[in-house]
């Protein structure tokens, strides 16, 4: 009978009560299932063996080759320690015991040769290695079937509990010889047979006790595909039903709004990204299904245009539109932006924003339920209550990486049938990490930037070379252009920030004095009138000179400033910068992002201003800041979930990720219920993926 691998871990020969509260705590093992899933963190190479005088502690575990040579006991707060004195024939070093003592003392021999494997500290000038594996050389070289070790997670409690490497792969040798080394397979046989992966039952084998490198590789690739394979079978499922279970209105037709535009008020020839884009958007409006799309699009790519001309289908068919922005600086721009575009059109347009008159909201919320308003554009305040739309038709978020999922899902919430939904970003996402987290979503990208737009000239310099730089801001002013000088902000209300950014308005303010100069300041403490009435001082023309926090990240187009200076560079993170540099090239002349920092920067530092200095693309600058803070710290709380991976990554294994893909879409193609017999198998391992109940209740 096969073993039940939902057994709880603690009937696991080798376990017992205690080991297995702790291995519950500590690593979130609580059922076979569970144990059999815990890879490992990486592999020793058992025949590589460290002289003492080697050692360093830059280096992960070792293994050394010595004898004992006696022992002593060491009082300290709690207790005694056991100590060892371990020796070869070029040092010394000490192995040191926390717990259990009497036993241990009493399991090792002295002046025997050991082999003894752990992480190397160094105390008292002294190297020592805490509760090592110790194994006899004679039994290690009778063991060595392999030259491949498993390497498993650990805690520093697992390891003062006397719950080592060792006996780790003692109790996962004993799940083995427990279940018979039997597992159930989980990917159907053609697949497997296309892609020359190694059953279920032997990958899982050799990634815990690999034979060798090559049958390690086999195992590894077999356990990435199936992980990555279920992800995005769940996320293109997740797509599918949306548009198979929520319905949409269909935008039948392209009428006078889109075409006047397009044909009489368009600024300029649309770049084949855009049209591209266009159309799939129509297409997408043009079903019975609600659209539910992300657009990406660089900085300065031109997402503003296609965004509007997507309304301008929502009105043709009698719909109204909406823009939400995370800021009242980005949905003024927008307002401001839209309202010019649309001058020459019979349209209404409106703002609301946390900042909007009562009297002015009742007037939007009255035009709004009887149909006058055509395009509302604001803050979170569109997704309040009292915020009623006669006919709400598509719903656009820009920056939607900014909102949470129940925010954004308000706005379906306004209408009847959801509204079609189109989510904008600027911040480039990589490739992979789109497909992981937004892979339920359909995505457009703009990877073109309009014609005539001169690409920004990126310098890295030190504090020390400030008085060249104010040369260069004198000159660029004389041509009548305008600069922005940014500080870091990592918190609203942290002192030390406001400090660097008034310690930098006063410096400014010497070196570029009045009348000849004129300066605007623009940080998060100010009342958002103070803010508004600054930036139009800039964007008029007023001030030469805008002192700023990252509060103008996003949301200021002055094509007449060409200089961004970026102080403290080394303090943000590189899409910030990107983003940052993005507010400057939007006119016709060479513009010029200049990168201020201290001497004193870490290699990851560099890596991120060699990277700002080299390119503009934004998709490549998201790529290394992906390599550089992983997924995890990208997308933010709210996503992590879905990038908990047991054994693959998203960054190393992108190959891997993009077959997985490949192969979930064929599926899904030929059987989009899962129900040829052959995919059986895919529908018994959703059945015990909980986290996929709701799809399971789809395709069953």
């Amino acid at each position: 009978m096969a073993t039940n691998l939902q057994t709880p871990i603690d009937y696991l020969k080798g376990v017992g009560p205690n080991r297995a509260d702790l291995l519950r705590k500590e690593l979130g093992i609580h059922t076979y299932q569970d144990l059999i899933n815990l890879f490992p963190n990486r592999y020793l190479d058992r025949t590589q063996y460290y002289k003492i005088n080697q050692l360093n502690t830059n280096t992960a575990e070792v293994q050394v080759i010595g004898k004992i040579t006696g022992f002593k006991e060491v009082a300290q707060k709690k207790g005694k320690r056991l100590v060892a004195n371990f020796q070869d024939e070029t040092g010394t070093m000490e192995l040191v015991w926390f717990r259990g003592q009497k036993w241990i003392k009493e399991g090792l021999k002295v002046n025997i040769p050991y082999v003894i494997f752990g992480k190397v500290n160094v105390f008292g000038g002294k190297f020592n290695m805490a509760h090592p594996d110790t194994e006899l050389l004679v039994e290690h070289e009778q063991n060595l079937r392999s030259s491949l070790q498993a390497i498993y997670p650990s805690t520093e409690k697992l390891s003062n509990k006397g719950i080592t490497n060792r006996v780790m792969a003692k109790i996962m040798q004993n799940l083995f010889l427990e279940t018979g080394g039997k597992f159930a397979e989980t990917l159907p046989e053609n697949m497997r047979e296309e892609l020359k992966l190694v059953s279920k039952s032997k990958a899982l084998f050799n990634i815990h006790f690999p034979l060798d490198s090559e049958s390690l590789f086999k195992a590894e690739f077999r356990l990435k595909f199936e992980e990555l394979f279920y992800i995005q079978l769940q996320l293109i499922l997740k797509n599918l039903i949306h548009k198979s279970k929520i319905k949409g209105f269909p935008f039948e037709k392209v009428g006078s709004y889109f075409n006047t535009f397009f044909k009489e008020h368009l600024p300029f020839e649309l770049t084949n990204a855009q049209k591209r884009v266009l159309k799939e958007i129509r297409q997408d409006l043009g079903n019975n299904a609600q659209m539910n799309r992300l657009l990406q699009g660089d900085v300065g790519s031109g997402k503003t245009i296609v965004a509007l001309m997507s309304m301008l289908i929502a009105l043709d068919n009698g719909f109204q539109a909406c823009l939400m922005a995370p800021t009242e600086i980005l949905s003024i721009q927008h307002y401001n932006g839209l309202k010019e575009l649309c001058s020459n059109l019979n349209i209404t347009i409106k703002l609301l924003t946390g900042s909007s008159k009562t009297s002015e909201r009742r007037k939007i919320h009255d035009m709004l339920e009887n149909g006058e308003l055509d395009i509302l554009i604001g803050t979170h305040a569109l997704i309040e209550d009292k915020v009623k739309f006669k006919n709400l038709g598509l719903a656009i978020i820009d920056e939607q990486h900014r909102f949470g999922v129940k925010q954004r899902s308000k706005l379906w919430k306004k209408n009847s049938l959801p509204p079609h939904v189109l989510v904008m970003t600027a911040t480039p996402i990589p490739r992979t990490l789109a497909m992981s987290v937004y892979g339920d979503l359909d995505i457009s990208i703009i990877d073109e930037l309009p014609p005539g737009r001169k690409a920004i000239k990126t310098v890295h310099r030190y504090d020390s070379n400030r008085l060249k730089v104010f040369r260069f801001i004198r000159d660029e002013i004389a041509k009548k252009r305008q600069v922005y000088m940014v500080y870091p902000l990592i918190q609203e209300s942290a002192q030390m920030d406001y400090k660097d950014l008034m310690d930098g308005y006063e410096s400014i303010s010497r070196e570029f004095p009045m009348p000849e100069y004129q300066i605007s300041i623009v940080h998060g403490k100010m009342k958002p009138a103070d803010k508004e009435f600054e930036m139009q001082r800039f964007i008029k023309g007023e001030t030469q000179i805008m002192v700023a926090t990252t509060v103008i990240e996003v949301g200021v187009n002055v094509p007449n400033a060409s200089v961004m200076i970026i102080e403290s560079a080394e303090r943000f993170g590189l899409s910030q910068l990107h983003q940052l540099r993005g507010r400057v090239g939007r006119g016709a002349e060479q513009s010029y992002c200049i990168l201020m920092t201290s001497h004193k920067l870490s290699e990851n530092s560099k890596t991120r201003l060699q990277t700002m200095v080299r390119t503009n693309d934004g998709f490549e600058i998201a790529e290394v800041d992906l390599r550089l803070r992983g997924p995890g710290d990208i997308m933010g709380t709210q996503q992590s979930g879905v990038l908990n991976l047991r054994i693959a990554d998203i960054i190393k294994d992108n190959d891997i990720l993009k077959l997985a893909r490949d192969h979930a879409k064929k599926l899904l193609e030929k059987d989009p219920s899962l129900g040829h017999p052959e995919n059986a198998v895919v529908i018994e391992t959703y059945r015990q993926m909980s986290k996929y109940k709701n799809i399971w209740n789809y395709i069953s």
